[in-house]
This record gives C-alpha cells, structure tokens and sequence, in this order.
C-alpha cells in the first residue's frame, strides 16, 4: 500500500493512506469502504506495538495497511469508537487475523461482533505500547460513543473522534435529548479542557483543529446539529 509523509489529514476513498509522525508514535490515516471511513493505526515508536482505530469496511486494506513483512507492526489492540456497523465491518476479520485485544464502551458492546476484551468507561487508559491513550465518553451519537486522547511530549493534544466530532458540528443524533447531551459533552469534555491548538481526527472526512472550530460552538447549539 503506497503510504504518504506529507499528512495533511484528507484521504480519499481507495487512495493512498497517509502518516504522521510525531515524538513517540506514528499515525497513519486511510479510508475505506462505501462510507468513506477512517481507520487509524498508531505505531509506538520504542515498541513497535499497534492499535487500530475503528476496524472499518474492509480487512484487506486494513491488512495491507498494517503490512506483511516482518518490520510490520504487532497490532496489539483493536478500538472501537460506537456501534455502528460502518465502523466495525472489519473487527472480526482484523482482530482474528492479528490475535488483537478489542475495545469498546459497555454501553456499545453487545451488538459487535467481537466480545470486547475490554469494556473502557470515562477517563479510563487505553495503551499503544508505551504511549497512553485516555478515553472521552461522549454521550448521544450513540450511549457508548467514546473519543481517545493522545497528549505529545510537547504538549499538543491529538484526538480521535470517531463520530462524535467533526468540521463543522457534532455527529448526527436522534433526538433534540440525544443531541443537548452530546453537544454538552462535546462543550464541557473537549471544548473546555483541551487547547486551541489540539487536532482532531474524525470516524469520516478531514481531520481539523479546536481552534478552527471553537468560534462556531454557538451556532451550533442554536441550529441543533
């Protein structure tokens, strides 16, 4: 699979993946599958460990992503960030094929089809090697939507959403009830506590900034998605 340095955060769908490297792990970022989904592998630099981000659509991309040589790396840990099918057509497949342990949500975790050997609340620490990962819970997208946080050695924060964030507004809920909590979650989880400059990477699309997104938290909550 032809993978490209330059990251700028967009992938088309069968196109190249592209990486990122940062201090202590690599992230590389491909779409697959009708959905135009993403799947993200980070890499710990020291250890060469794996985890994958949202095994969607399409096992053999996601295997040739991961690679086939022996430099490959071992992918340790298989993260799901909701329920929705789009985001875990693969797990089974990938997770088999890798003897990788799968994560998830208590609240999403009993439609998929892998039994994760994880159950992850609020706050909790998910590990790539030697690099923590905290998990966000994000209420209303689905019940047990989650979002992972990576913070640098150098103080920038890299966030993977799933479908709870993207350029533009907050993911796509049910209910004006489902969206007042996801919106709030969103606000008070991520909005508050995290920086400007903090990049976030979405379950779908371009990745973005809070900053680029913050001055528009307000029109936002008044037009409801």
């Amino acid at each position: 699979m032809d993978v490209l340095e330059d990251y700028t955060g967009h992938v088309e769908p069968d196109g190249p993946a592209t990486r990122r490297t940062l201090d202590e792990l690599t992230i590389t970022k491909l779409s697959v599958g009708p959905m135009d989904n993403n799947a993200y592998l980070l890499v710990c630099g020291k250890t060469n460990e794996a985890l994958l981000i949202d095994a969607a659509a399409d096992p053999t991309r996601i295997s040739d992503l991961i690679g086939h040589d022996r430099e490959r790396p071992r992918l340790k840990t298989v993260v799901t960030t909701h329920r929705h099918p789009d985001h875990w057509g693969a797990l089974g497949a990938v997770a088999g094929a890798n003897g990788s342990n799968t994560v998830a949500h208590p609240l999403d975790a009993e439609v998929l089809p892998v039994p994760p050997d994880q159950l992850v609340e609020h706050g909790d620490t998910v590990v790539v090697g030697e690099v923590p990962l905290t998990v966000i819970h994000l209420r209303g997208h689905t019940p047990g939507s989650i979002a992972l946080l990576y913070r640098g050695p150098g103080g920038r924060a890299h966030l993977f959403t799933g479908d709870s964030l993207f350029p533009g507004g907050v993911g796509k809920t049910n209910s004006p009830e489902d969206f007042t909590s996801l919106f709030d979650d969103v606000k008070s989880r991520i909005f508050d506590e995290l920086p400007d400059d903090t990049w976030f990477y979405p379950g779908h699309g371009d990745d973005s900034t809070l900053g680029a997104e913050r001055p528009h938290l307000d029109e936002w909550r008044s037009r409801g998605w």
